[in-house]
């Protein structure tokens, strides 16, 4: 569609009005510039009767003021306000009247110049009829210019009327409805809703405008949408996060509020894949780059499957992974927090296993110190005391039976001393770190300075499984079986194992090639052999003692791990 200038079209029609409304006024101008004389015309033409009659009477008389009465006449008749008629704006008519009243005057002339009152007086009243002729033909004329500047005035405010009409009409329907659609589609946008139809126009200003109105409404719609799905992102990704802390938080505050065993770490495992909705989630614990535990959320796990690992370290200390298999991707950075969350945990609950290991130990060392005090140096008397005795008997007093007494009291004396040493021994026993098989390996480093068999230990058991007091009894059970092999059993091949079986029962087995069961049935009621079924009941397990397939004796410990701990 063509379009047109709104501003031209609008100059136009004001143009318009100022030419026609200049037209008007010029015209009024000119009529009355036209019109100043008729009336100063018709008073003189009026004139000329009163003077032809007066002339007739001057004619009567003889009187010598004739001549200047035809003189005034003449001035009169051809005056300015008279020989006006003659102009190009005068009417034809007016002007052969006024020729013909010139005409009739000359003859008139003659009569009064010659004193022919007679002739004068038969001739006055043609002359006065052609004279009143001529002022009605001015008046006619004056009525005509008149009449013509009403119609002009008339016909010129219709058309004024007319075209202010149009162009009021047009400036409401061309600019003032367009300009309101417009306003209105502005407070439409304003309120946030850009589906808005823009209207259109066929002027140019006007649709320049309203192109860059729907210009800047699409860019703001855009923008708009644009900003609300960022905020819908950010608004989703703050509750997604909110949500996966608020889940960090829960399984932190479970994992450290009780004691951390396998249950609490299969529960945890089970609730966070239940939480991203994973295919198969377990934990693989490690200890010195070993796995020592496999905790799954799931009773089955696919194997040739891919799957993504997650390490569970903390301060460069590896204490395992989490392997996830899943079809719709990973939450990386879940994960990455939850094994740090794991990591923490393992690594508080070693420590508070260590604070209670060295707490138990400093406990028995004051009790070592104790027996060393009290019950080992009465039994260095009693020592000395016996030797003293058996001196001072002379042979007379001396019998056979006293001397088998004193016997059999120095060695009871003996027997006494030797397992009060085994004893304080194994209460100064130290674990320095939350960690059984670094306390074995000293204790058995130890033992091996002692003996010439050589001592093997096949770790397995995962740290986190057994709780402070169960390091101690370990320690000193296995201290003492390992014992027995070194002194009764003659063994050169000893070897101590610590695993898990299929129970979930932690088992501690030390076995020997030595001389076999014989030397444990020669000490069942030995004192060190009775406080090792005294320590696997406090493990709430049970010790055996059974063959071993290679030659020599078993001494088996089995016991759940993570009990409460008692007083010993």
């Amino acid at each position: 569609m063509l379009k047109r200038s709104l501003t031209a079209t609008i100059l136009g029609m004001m143009m318009l009005l100022i030419l026609l409304s200049s037209g008007l006024a010029t015209f009024s101008i000119v009529n009355l510039s036209y019109s100043v004389g008729d009336a100063r015309a018709i008073n003189a033409s009026g004139s000329l009767r009163m003077q032809s009659y007066r002339l007739l009477f001057y004619a009567n008389s003889g009187s010598e003021a004739t001549n200047d009465k035809i003189q005034e006449f003449e001035q009169t008749l051809h005056s300015d306000a008279l020989t006006r008629s003659l102009d190009w704006s005068s009417p034809q008519v007016l002007k052969e009247q006024y020729q013909l009243v010139i005409d009739k005057w000359q003859q008139m002339k003659v009569y009064a110049e010659q004193e022919n009152s007679r002739a004068y007086a038969a001739s006055v009243k043609d002359f006065v009829d052609t004279i009143d002729k001529l002022v009605l033909e001015m008046e006619h004329h004056a009525a005509f210019k008149l009449r013509l500047l009403v119609i002009l005035q008339v016909v010129g405010l219709s058309m004024m009327l007319v075209i202010a009409f149009f162009t009021v009409r047009f400036m409401r329907r061309k600019v003032a409805q367009p300009l309101g659609e417009m306003m209105q589609s502005a407070n439409i946008i304003a309120q946030g809703r850009f589906n808005v139809t823009i209207p259109t126009s066929e002027y140019n200003e006007l649709s320049a405008l309203s192109d860059a109105l729907t210009y800047t409404v699409k860019q703001l719609a855009s923008m708009y949408g644009h900003l609300e799905s960022q905020v819908k992102e950010k608004t989703l990704a703050l509750t997604k996060a909110n949500n996966e802390l608020t889940f960090l938080y829960d399984k932190a505050i479970m994992l450290n509020s009780g004691q951390l065993n396998l249950k609490l770490l299969k529960e945890s495992l089970i609730q966070l894949k239940e939480y991203q909705q994973l295919c198969y989630l377990r934990l693989i614990i490690q200890q010195d780059g070993e796995e020592m535990d496999v905790i799954s959320a799931t009773d089955d796990w696919p194997e040739g499957q891919s799957s993504t690992c997650f390490p569970v370290t903390f301060e460069q200390q590896r204490l395992g992974y989490l392997e996830v298999i899943c079809v719709n991707g990973v939450n990386e950075a879940l994960f990455l927090n939850f094994a740090l969350m794991l990591a923490r945990s393992i690594i508080i609950h070693n420590a508070t296993e260590e604070r209670q290991q060295l707490a138990l130990l400093e406990e028995r060392a004051v009790i070592a110190r104790e027996l060393h005090d009290s019950l080992g140096q009465l039994l260095s008397f009693l020592k000395i005391q016996i030797s003293l005795l058996r001196k001072a008997l002379d042979e007379q007093s001396c019998t056979e039976k006293v001397d088998q007494q004193l016997t059999e009291l120095n060695q009871g004396v003996n027997l006494a001393y030797s397992q009060l040493r085994e004893l304080l021994s194994t209460f100064r026993l130290t674990v320095k770190e939350a960690n059984l098989r670094i306390a074995l390996e000293g204790m058995l480093e130890l033992l091996r300075s002692q003996t010439d068999a050589e001592i093997s230990l096949n770790y397995r058991l995962p740290s986190h499984l057994l709780a402070a007091h169960q390091h101690i009894h370990i320690l000193q059970l296995t201290r003492e079986a390992t014992l027995n092999a070194i002194k009764h059993a003659k063994a050169q091949h000893i070897d101590v194992s610590c695993e898990k079986n299929a129970a979930n029962m932690a088992v501690i087995r030390i076995c020997d090639d030595g001389i076999g069961l014989e030397h444990i049935q020669e000490r069942e009621q030995h004192f060190g052999i009775g406080i090792m079924h005294e320590r696997a009941n406090r493990l709430s397990g049970n010790v055996t003692f059974s063959a071993n397939p290679q030659g020599g004796a078993c001494v088996t410990l089995e016991f759940p791990p993570q009990q409460e701990s008692d007083n010993g």
